[in-house]
């Protein structure tokens, strides 16, 4: 059955999705949403299958560098002896994600959020990275539109502000 699978596939008669791997990860805050996103699409996709401890092996072996590689080193230990145990690979990624991320993710998007400009972008890309950005901030509407309109270029939030229906909402 296996070798009428392989004969399918090289024929083109079995589709096979390709999806990226992750980048290697060397435990730098700034790269960890990534990888973490990189790696839940992946599992996802080609290991739902597999078992969660496989799937921490496999996210484990995409961590190389200074501090994942001590990181990894303990968390291996750990595994080995039975200390901790995951009950998802998810689960994990949280870890990583925590342990790595640049301290609370309400905090970072606050922060990202006050950073965020149009610059030259287009409207809509400003907007579908404003809305990136604002997922997790915990901010609410009045305060999205302040900010959403802060972050525009001066030109667009003047004729907004002279507009006679003015948005009640970011949507």
């Amino acid at each position: 059955m296996e070798a009428l699978i392989v004969q399918l596939a090289e024929r083109g008669a079995i589709m096979t999705t390709e999806v990226a791997k992750p980048q290697v990860f060397d435990g730098t805050s700034s790269k960890v949403s990534g990888f973490v996103l990189a790696c839940k699409l992946y599992l996802r996709m080609k290991m739902r299958e597999a078992a969660v401890e496989e799937q921490i092996q496999w996210i484990l072996s995409y961590m190389q560098g200074e501090a994942a590689d001590i990181w990894k080193k303990n968390v291996l230990e750990d595994l080995e002896t039975g200390e901790i145990e995951y009950k998802s690979a998810g689960e994990f990624l949280m870890k990583i994600k925590k342990k790595f991320g640049e301290g609370d993710e309400e905090s970072v998007k606050v922060v990202e959020l006050k950073k965020i400009e149009q610059g030259s972008r287009t409207i809509e890309e400003y907007v579908q990275d404003f809305k990136r950005v604002v997922k997790g901030s915990e901010y609410k509407e009045r305060s999205l539109i302040e900010e959403f309109k802060r972050g525009m270029n001066e030109a667009i939030r003047r004729k907004l502000m002279e507009a006679e229906n003015q948005p009640g909402s970011i949507e």
